[in-house]
């Protein structure tokens, strides 16, 4: 009886031991609930992600945001910006973007999914003194309220270049325009050529700008395909400036039919002063066919010797523990 219980004694620390030594993951999805076109981004040496409230669009009245300080386990922070704070938009709020200028957090949103320049809504920006919020109208109107080049004002983007200078990239429609940002986000500043709405539109582009600088050169990506269908997908394009020519390359996210389906809109984040990106975006499970169920996923993202994104393999595991110093 001694010898057995000794021998059950040893298996169980055995069997701690190999928990100990086996290295937590994320697990995708990184946070329950249905959300999409998540854009990740580091605040005080914090992760958060900001996604859309993936529901149909009438019930698409606010954003949560969600924290955390590994990769693993995350905060939710509920109803950062709302419909009654921001008093022109009722539906239909999509796809944050937010940035951090002078101590203050700005959050750019699209609302009303507007069809027409007769309809109210487009583009606006919030404001907050944290990254956690919460926010309020900046301008108490829309930024955007008009197609130009085509685009929808849906989608926005806002990116920081190595001068400091501010951008939004955005678009809807298989059309995405780049406008150079004035220093309060209150409107734009002109181009050269007297134009503030840049096409750069590249092959199949369909929605979901991205942009990010490595090496000095500038990777734009992109969404392409249906937002509810299995081709859903991220493509991406390298050049010397922000405005391109911007040449396509290749899809680098899609589906896998063993894991999920609709792999798309994405962000990503790269970990300051490393080699190490990860690529954040939703996908809809295997087991889902309402086109709202949509999940925000978390892998890694990695390079070949030439520079270019090496295919994302999607995985239900994720990714594992990162500390920010």
């Amino acid at each position: 009886m001694k010898t057995s219980i000794l021998s059950f004694a040893l298996l169980l620390c055995s069997l701690c031991l190999s928990a100990q030594t086996i290295q937590k993951t994320s697990g995708n999805p990184v946070f329950p609930g249905w959300y999409a076109d998540p854009e990740g981004i580091i605040f005080n040496k914090r992760f958060y992600i900001y996604p859309t409230f993936s529901a149909p669009y009438n019930q698409q009245v606010f954003l949560d945001a969600f924290s955390s300080e590994d990769l693993i386990t995350w905060k939710k922070h509920p109803a950062i910006l709302d419909t009654a704070a921001i008093k022109w938009a009722k539906r239909a709020v999509w796809a944050p973007s937010i940035i951090e200028k002078d101590k203050k957090y700005y959050l750019f949103f699209g609302a009303n999914d507007i069809q027409n320049d007769q309809e109210k809504g487009g583009i606006g920006v919030a404001v907050s003194d944290k990254p956690e919020g919460p926010f309020k109208d900046h301008l108490g109107k829309p930024l955007i309220d008009k197609f130009h080049n085509g685009a929808q004002p849906i989608d926005q983007f806002v990116f920081k270049d190595k001068d400091g200078q501010h951008y939004l990239f955005y678009g809807g429609w298989k059309h995405c325009n780049v406008a150079k940002l004035n220093q309060d986000f209150t409107g734009f500043i002109p181009f050269e050529d007297g134009t503030i709405f840049r096409e750069i539109t590249p092959e199949n582009y369909v929605e979901g700008p991205f942009m990010f600088i490595r090496n000095g050169k500038y990777y734009f990506m992109w969404s392409e395909g249906g937002w509810t269908g299995p081709d859903y997908s991220v493509a991406y394009a390298i050049a010397d400036s922000p405005f391109g020519p911007f040449k396509r390359v290749g899809k680098i996210l899609q589906q896998d039919p063993k894991v999920a389906r609709g792999a798309g809109h994405h962000s990503v984040i790269q970990i300051p002063g490393t080699e190490q990106y990860y690529i954040v975006y939703h996908r809809r499970p295997l087991t889902e066919t309402d086109g709202n169920h949509r999940e925000t996923c978390i892998d890694i993202m990695t390079f070949n010797d030439k520079g270019e994104i090496n295919p994302v393999k999607i995985t239900k595991e994720g990714v594992g523990p990162v500390t920010l110093k």
